[in-house]
């Protein structure tokens, strides 16, 4: 059985190859709720220059899957089924946070919100998710 306690979700993140890659870190965890990080890179930015949508996307996907993962028992996972992003402005540069929270966590589905947010604090995007809850067979 899984241990999804917010402090083992955070060493799972920070253990993660891709989340490692990627540049995100969990900044603040607690069940329902998490904040994620990420430092942008020229790594991160398309051909004109500002931080890819796909950047931001995963990150609002990340906050709230791990908010998701904290509500969820040790029997089960989750995985993404929808995921709507609404950009609102565009990013250069700096520090992005994605803070993502639980609206609802049922046995068989959960659905989730995430605001990103530039260092100044700009709604850079808001984001939808759902996510089937699945039971983990031995």
């Amino acid at each position: 059985m899984a241990d999804n306690s917010p402090e083992a979700v955070r060493e799972m993140v920070a253990a993660s190859p891709f989340h490692v890659w990627f540049g995100m870190r969990v900044a603040n965890i607690s069940e329902g709720l998490c904040d994620i990080e990420l430092d942008v890179t020229p790594e991160h930015r398309n051909l004109i220059g500002t931080t890819h949508g796909g950047v931001v996307s995963t990150m609002a996907d990340t906050a709230i899957g791990l908010a998701v993962r904290t509500t969820l028992s040790g029997d089960s996972r989750h995985v993404t089924t929808q995921l709507n992003v609404t950009y609102l402005e565009k990013v250069d540069s700096g520090r992005l946070l994605a803070a993502g929270r639980v609206v609802r966590s049922g046995s068989r589905l959960a659905y989730g919100e995430a605001d990103v947010r530039d260092e100044e604090g700009r709604l850079v995007a808001r984001a939808a998710a759902t996510f089937a809850v699945i039971p983990v067979k031995d």
